[in-house]
């Protein structure tokens, strides 16, 4: 349990605001996030990097909602982006589209014009032939957009492989010893200036070992291109700070982190990019769900709760561990159970042997740190509303986003 959530007189509390209060009146399953929590992670960032030529740009992959969002633009924040939406969104958030930055392996042509009409910081390009299309549609427009290569270092980041992405074997990126020859054909396209390095070698990482071996091999990647001809202003870190999801789970060490990339960017003397996603949103977010049922079967406890695979897909398609608090204590001792949701799918399920207090028919819980990668990953199967979702300031809350209707399931169809 984080700062931001914590029991008061045996109620769960986000920052001041009762959430049983807020699971009955906003109804469940219901995401609720912490203003305090989100900011005080990027202040975490923004901080580390005070005084030194940076952007902390929010990766809007890890929580996409419009709240969320205008809390951070207001703040100064930038934003990592990876489609066309989710420039839409930055956009209509308030962002300054100079902050903003697009990464991603399969931008399309009309994507790329959005964000060249809009003015972007740049573009992680991961391929030649995106590079070509990037100079291309900047000539025709009259622009000359800004670029990075983002570069695989090979480092292996010891993480789950679905959210590993720095290895020769993955698609994103270019590999480190192509790299420089990509760079000095690229340097010749009249509609790009290629100013920048990019990487990011995974998701969820609790030991920064990797994250510096990495930035290590960009900050030599850099001189090598420099003595070059090719002059690098920029250099983009990516993200990939993990969370404690488990109660054993170490935080890991930002504030090292963040010295040491520091030195590195005050010693190359270039603007350090950094694109943190579920550091700063993870743990400032929690799913509300209410007990539906509870079954025994196969020698096995079952609670069956109103929350799934669709409002949280995490559990089902990473075998994420969350931890389970009830919104409400009680005495009544715990048990160990498999807590599902009424999704047709076996693998619907948001724990399994979890030893969890005993609750009943009724009783509400709250499935932590579920702030990222949560209801951006949400969906309509078994033709199921997506949630709501909460922002919480203090001792008030509001609905952010309402829970979709039936008639929104079926929005834009015909019979």
């Amino acid at each position: 349990m984080n700062g931001a959530f914590h029991y008061r007189d045996g109620v769960l509390h986000c920052e001041n605001a009762d959430l049983l209060e807020v699971a009955e009146k906003a109804g469940t399953p219901c995401y609720v996030y912490s203003s305090a929590a989100l900011m005080g992670a990027w202040r975490e960032f923004e901080e580390g990097l005070g005084g030194l030529p940076h952007l902390v740009c929010f990766a809007v992959k890890a929580n996409g909602n419009l709240a969320l969002l205008r809390l951070l633009a207001r703040a100064g924040a930038g934003f990592d982006i990876v489609s066309g939406g989710e420039l839409f969104r930055v956009l209509r958030a308030g962002a300054d589209p100079a902050k903003v930055v697009f990464s991603g392996v399969g931008k399309t042509r009309a994507e790329i014009e959005a964000a060249l009409e809009a003015g972007i910081h740049s573009f992680n390009c991961e391929s030649e032939p995106e590079l070509h299309l990037l100079s291309d549609l900047a000539v025709r427009t009259g622009r000359r957009a800004r670029a990075a290569i983002r570069v695989n270092p090979d480092v292996d980041a010891a993480t789950h492989p679905y959210i590993s992405t720095g290895l020769q074997r993955h698609k994103f990126g270019i590999a480190m010893e192509e790299a420089e020859a990509l760079y000095e054909r690229a340097a010749t396209l009249p509609g790009i200036a290629l100013e920048g390095a990019s990487c990011h070698i995974g998701s969820q990482l609790l030991d920064i070992a990797p994250l510096l071996e990495a930035a290590e091999r960009m900050a030599a990647l850099v001189r090598r291109l420099r003595a070059k001809g090719i002059p690098i202003r920029f250099l983009d870190l990516g993200g990939g700070l993990g969370v404690p999801y488990r109660k054993e789970d170490p935080k890991p060490d930002v504030r090292g982190y963040l010295a040491a990339v520091r030195r590195l960017a005050a010693e190359l003397e270039v603007e350090l990019l950094l694109e943190p996603g579920r550091y700063i949103a993870g743990p400032a977010g929690a799913l509300l769900a209410r007990v539906l049922y509870r079954k025994r079967s196969g020698g096995k406890e079952f609670l069956i709760v109103d929350a799934s695979m669709t409002e949280l897909i995490r559990p089902a398609l990473y075998e994420a561990h969350h931890e389970m608090l009830p919104l409400r204590q009680s005495a009544r001792g715990r048990i160990t159970a498999d807590i599902v949701g009424p999704v047709c799918e076996s693998s619907d399920f948001l724990a399994e042997e979890r030893e969890i207090e005993n609750l009943l028919p009724g009783d509400y819980l709250a499935v932590m740190t579920a702030g990222a990668y949560g209801f951006v990953m949400a969906s309509n199967y078994n033709a199921r509303p997506r949630p709501c979702e909460v922002l919480v300031e203090g001792s008030a809350w509001r609905v952010v986003r309402r829970r979709e209707t039936y008639e929104d399931l079926i929005r834009g169809e015909e019979p």
